[in-house]
């Protein structure tokens, strides 16, 4: 007797994901110095018909809700995590800017271990180039 094979969580949501015909998903890494290009990034990626997720936060910039040193580093970590969550959502990444610093070469290689295509608006700065 076989027995039907389950599908892994990956499977399921591209599965899902087709069954709702949705459309590609990008999601946008980088550095949030990049914000401005990563919004630029955002309109090309939705023209081409494209879901985009992005950072949602630009910590570098002044605000209140990091604004205590122990609630800012708090933050960032959860922040990392809802980001890594939006990199196994998407179907590719897009890396914008030409620097790459430590959390956004981890995000790179988190989305390539999970076997996503990883795009470069400055392909010279890809880690593994």
């Amino acid at each position: 007797m076989s027995y039907p094979q389950l599908l892994t969580p990956e499977e399921k949501l591209a599965d899902a994901k087709k069954l709702l015909s949705l459309p590609r998903i990008v999601v946008i890494c980088g550095s949030t110095r990049f914000m401005t290009e990563m919004n630029e990034a955002d309109l090309r990626e939705t023209k081409a018909g494209k879901i985009v997720v992005k950072p949602g936060c630009d910590m570098k910039s002044p605000h209140e809700p990091w604004s205590d040193p122990a609630e800012a580093e708090a933050l960032k970590v959860r922040l990392d995590d809802l980001h890594r969550a939006k990199i196994r959502l998407a179907d590719e990444v897009l890396v914008v800017g030409d620097y790459i610093g430590n959390s956004t070469r981890a995000e790179i290689a988190y989305a390539r271990s999970l076997g996503k295509p990883v795009r470069f608006t400055h392909p010279e700065v890809d880690p593994d180039a």
